[in-house]
């Protein structure tokens, strides 16, 4: 019986839509005879539901695009009222119905449907989605196939290392000379990102952020094209030379990007649009994964184009970046251009009042008194802002001595060492990349609700755990025939908390704390540090692992143990705060500023010492 229900239902869906689809939505429902073929309408259709914040003009009146909303029976199916204003001479079903829309109200006592909340109408989520797909492509996904492209390749690299030499000089190389070689190609992508990462800064204050992110396609696609044929030149420097241009690339897409949605992002949305950054970082790492398995381009014929994947997404970025906006508090806080900003936010936001959000950035702009952007020195040398700073560290090197790049950068190995099956490692390494990525999705659900300083001290907690644990089962895995599995469920639950805490929380302290001057100086240190960590580790981290064996994961241990508690004390809530509202709470709390004698209200000295303690006291 039901079945027979559904399928009256769609057969009349189907022909009501066939009729009605090229004219006109309005009658559809009248055609339905029974409440699941309405229902069935309103599934299919959901974008019906949805009130249109755009109203389409005719004859200089205002029409709603939307008349399904005024049926009898809709409005008795969901508790909406609609009043027209005017009634047009047009027919009640045509394109244009000669109604005027006034605010939706609801006879259930709600002010919006419970299918189109006012987040879902206040912003263009269509853009904002876009925006976060098109920066993403060119941003922080390099770095992410960066990372993960240079795992699979590593055996037909070390190969073509020693054919190369062997044909120059006649003799193989050493075993520990292509270590060494090999420890240097994987190194000198970081010491590239460090240089792009110094330039960042200087190129979006003057460039803007825009304009950055689109001409650094370029150097990523040369680099893909040096790459590319460096085993047809049979010359294994220009793999280090495109490594380089590579690491130049993700150094300034990086901090570029994520100063960019971040000011092209909502207040209310700014955490979840923000997080974007760390969760394309995990899916371009997980796609280096799948397009470096031997069925796809993993093989010893096709290493060169896998090397060069990078091209690609640089390649669609470079295209379609160049019709969006550029950000509006770069427009009106760094230039000064109210009319442009205006006409950004109207094309990222959707057309209505933003004099809340120009005033937000015109305070900012007055509490900076339209100075310039401050340099690193400048930056440095303030103590107002040492809080920051040393978040700001906390954010960058430390993570990286977390331990979770490791993981990522010898991921072979680790497996290896692990118990995993040579032929399974790549499909393992996929389900990391799977974790992450799904956990940080997750993370940009909870960042608006939770706040960042909980998810990121309860996930370093975590890790401290789990790194500790895994110096155990490392331990004891020749001893215990099942322990191997053990390893891989700690891996994955360690960066499960990665993905939940600090992967997320740490692209977005660094783009808050700062005000407009500070943010480009404070990313260029938060991307040298965060590169020159990411340097070490990939220079130490295999002698590390030949010195201590297993016993190196209670370094990671102990650094996420320190980051857990200096992020309880020192790390700021900023959740649903401004900038410069952040900036007022940071001075209030004065961590790590020098401390003044204060002399007692009578204008007389402190004589003991307990006076002195309680006068210096902050």
């Amino acid at each position: 019986m039901y079945l027979a229900v559904c399928s009256v239902s769609i057969a009349e869906f189907l022909q009501a839509a066939r009729g009605q689809w090229t004219c006109s939505l309005s009658g559809m429902l009248e055609h339905l005879s029974c409440d699941s073929s309405r229902c069935l309408c309103i599934i299919c259709c959901p974008h019906l539901l949805r009130p249109q914040p755009k109203l389409a003009r005719y004859d200089e009146t205002i029409y709603s695009p939307a008349p399904i909303f005024r049926h009898p029976w809709f409005q008795s199916f969901s508790g909406l009222t609609v009043w027209p204003e005017k009634q047009s001479s047009r027919p009640w079903g045509g394109r244009d119905t000669g109604l005027r829309s006034r605010p939706w109200t609801s006879t259930m006592g709600t002010d919006l449907p419970t299918l189109a909340g006012p987040e879902f109408q206040e912003f263009h989520l269509k853009v904002l989605l876009l925006l976060i797909v098109v920066t993403g492509m060119g941003g922080t996904l390099q770095h992410g196939l960066n990372m993960s492209l240079i795992n699979a390749p590593s055996i037909y690299i070390k190969y073509f290392i020693n054919e190369t030499w062997l044909e120059r000089h006649g003799t193989a190389m050493e075993g520990q000379a292509i270590k060494v070689l090999w420890t240097v190609i994987v190194s000198v992508y970081p010491v590239g990102a460090v240089f792009g990462a110094l330039i960042a800064g200087h190129l979006a204050v003057r460039y803007g952020r825009k304009n950055c992110l689109v001409f650094n396609n370029l150097v990523a696609i040369v680099a893909a094209l040096i790459v590319a044929f460096s085993r047809m030149a049979r010359s294994f420097e220009m793999i280090l030379v495109a490594r380089f241009l590579y690491g130049v690339n993700a150094g300034n897409g990086m901090n570029i990007h994520c100063m960019y949605l971040m000011e092209c992002s909502p207040k209310k949305l700014r955490g979840l649009v923000t997080i974007t950054t760390a969760i394309f970082i995990s899916l371009g790492k997980c796609l280096g994964q799948i397009v470096g398995l031997r069925e796809i381009l993993g093989s010893e014929s096709v290493w060169p184009f896998l090397m060069a994947f990078n091209a690609i997404p640089a390649f669609i970025q470079l295209v379609i970046l160049p019709w969006f906006p550029e950000s509006p508090r770069y427009l009106l806080i760094d230039k000064g251009n109210r009319d442009l900003c205006t006409n950004a936010l109207q094309r990222l936001w959707g057309k209505r009042d933003f004099t809340e959000e120009l005033e937000e950035m015109q305070a900012e702009r007055s509490a900076i008194r339209g100075e310039r952007s401050r340099s690193v020195w400048e930056l440095c040398r303030d103590p107002a802002v040492r809080s920051q700073l040393v978040i700001n560290m906390m954010m960058s090197f430390f993570i990286q001595l977390s331990g979770i790049n490791a993981i990522y950068s010898y991921a072979f190995e680790i497996f290896h060492a692990a118990g995993i099956h040579e032929a399974t490692i790549p499909y393992v390494s996929i389900g990391t990349g799977l974790i992450e990525t799904l956990t940080l999705l997750i993370c940009g659900f909870f960042v608006e609700r939770t706040g960042r300083k909980t998810l990121l001290c309860g996930g370093l907690g975590f890790m401290s755990l789990w790194t500790g644990l895994l110096t155990i089962t490392f331990s004891l895995q020749h001893l215990v025939s099942w322990m191997p599995y053990c390893n891989l469920v700690i891996i994955f639950a360690y960066v499960l908390s990665y993905g939940l805490g600090p992967g997320g929380v740490a692209v977005i302290l660094p783009s808050e704390i700062f005000l407009q001057s500070d943010r480009p100086a404070g990313f260029v240190i938060n991307g040298f540090l965060n590169w020159f960590g990411l340097f070490l580790l990939g220079m130490l981290f295999s002698f590390m692992v030949d010195g201590l064996g297993y016993l190196c994961f209670l370094i990671f241990s102990g650094v996420c143990l320190v980051l857990t508690i200096l992020g309880y004390f020192i790390v700021l809530e900023t959740r649903g705060k401004t900038p410069l509202e952040i900036s007022e709470e940071f001075k209030k709390r004065k961590f790590f500023q020098r401390a003044t004698l204060r002399a007692p209200p009578n204008g007389a000295l402190p004589q003991s010492t307990v006076d002195i303690i309680m006068s210096t006291a902050f």
